[in-house]
C-alpha cells in the first residue's frame, strides 16, 4: 500500500521507538550504563557529584537538542539521549541525596513530586502523556523532561532500597525485577491504562539498572562484584551498540 504525504509526514514526526521487548532490554542496559558511567566520572575520576552533573547535563543538553531538531527517528541519537538522561540522573540524584544532605528518602520524595508534576503539566497541556502522541516539539520537550526526572528518581530509589532499606544490591535487583514482572502481568491480564503501565515500567527499570550497576562495580566488601567501572561501562555500551545493529528499531506508530 502506498503511503500518503500526510502519513509520511506523521511518520517523520514520531521520533520515539516502538515499545517492544527489545526496547526494554536496551533500556535496562542503558540505565545500568548510566550508573556505572556516572560513578566512573564522579567517583573513579574524583570529580565529585556536582562537576559530574555539570558535565553530563551539558551532554544531555546537546543530545536532546539534536533529538528535538531531528526530522525523523534515529535509533542511535534516541538512545544516546536516553544514556545522557540516565548518567546525569545518576550524578544529580547522588548530589541531592548525599551532598545536599537530604538523604535517599528526601531525594526520592522530591524527585517523585517533580516527576508527577511534569506528567500533570504535560497532560493538561497536550491532553495525553502516551508515547505515541509524541509527534510535536512541545510534546518532545515534555517527554524528555519527564524522562530525565524519572531517571533521577530511579537512581534515588535504587540507592534507597539497597542501602537504607538494607536489602543490598542483589536484594534490590530482585525487588525491582518482581515489581516489573507485576507490570508485565498487569499488561497481559488487566485493563489498566497502557500509558500508566508504560511509565511505571519506565520508572522501575531505572532503579533496577542502578542496583545492577552498583552490584557490578561496588567492592566485594560492600556486597558488589568489584568490577572496574570503566570496563563495565565499556561492556554495557558495546552491548547496546550490538543490540541496535543486530535488532533494528522502528519509530512508534500512532494509534487510532
Amino acid at each position: 500500500m502506498n503511503t500518503t504525504p500526510e502519513q509520511t509526514t506523521r511518520q517523520l514526526l514520531i521520533k520515539v521507538p516502538q515499545v517492544t521487548i527489545i526496547f526494554w532490554i536496551i533500556k535496562i542496559a542503558a540505565t545500568t550504563l548510566g550508573e556505572t558511567g556516572g560513578d566512573a566520572v564522579s567517583m573513579s575520576m574524583n570529580l565529585g557529584y556536582l562537576v559530574g552533573t555539570g558535565i553530563f547535563a551539558a551532554i544531555f543538553a546537546v543530545a536532546v537538542t539534536a533529538q528535538v531538531r531531528a526530522d525523523r527517528f534515529h535509533p542511535f541519537l534516541y538512545w544516546s539521549t536516553i544514556i545522557a538522561t540516565t548518567t546525569v540522573g545518576t550524578t544529580l540524584a547522588d548530589f541531592a541525596d548525599r551532598s545536599l544532605g537530604i538523604g535517599y528518602a528526601g531525594g526520592a520524595s522530591l524527585l517523585f513530586a517533580l516527576l508527577m508534576g511534569s506528567l500533570l503539566v504535560w497532560y493538561r497541556s497536550m491532553g495525553s502523556v502516551s508515547v505515541d502522541t509524541v509527534r510535536t516539539r512541545k510534546a518532545e520537550v515534555f517527554y524528555w523532561v519527564t524522562i530525565m526526572f524519572s531517571q533521577t528518581l530511579g537512581t534515588a530509589l535504587g540507592d534507597w532500597t539497597a542501602d537504607t532499606a538494607g536489602l543490598g544490591y542483589t536484594g534490590g535487583a530482585l525487588v525491582f525485577t518482581i515489581l516489573l514482572a507485576g507490570v508485565v502481568a498487569a499488561y497481559y491480564w488487566t485493563r489498566i491504562s497502557r500509558t500508566a503501565l508504560f511509565w511505571t515500567a519506565f520508572i522501575l527499570t531505572r532503579p533496577l539498572g542502578a542496583v545492577v550497576g552498583d552490584l557490578l562495580d561496588k567492592p566485594v566488601s560492600a556486597g558488589g562484584f568489584g568490577l572496574n567501572r570503566y570496563s563495565a561501562s565499556a561492556v554495557l555500551f558495546s552491548f547496546i551498540l550490538l543490540g541496535l545493529y543486530a535488532l533494528p528499531q522502528r519509530a512508534a506508530e500512532r494509534n487510532h
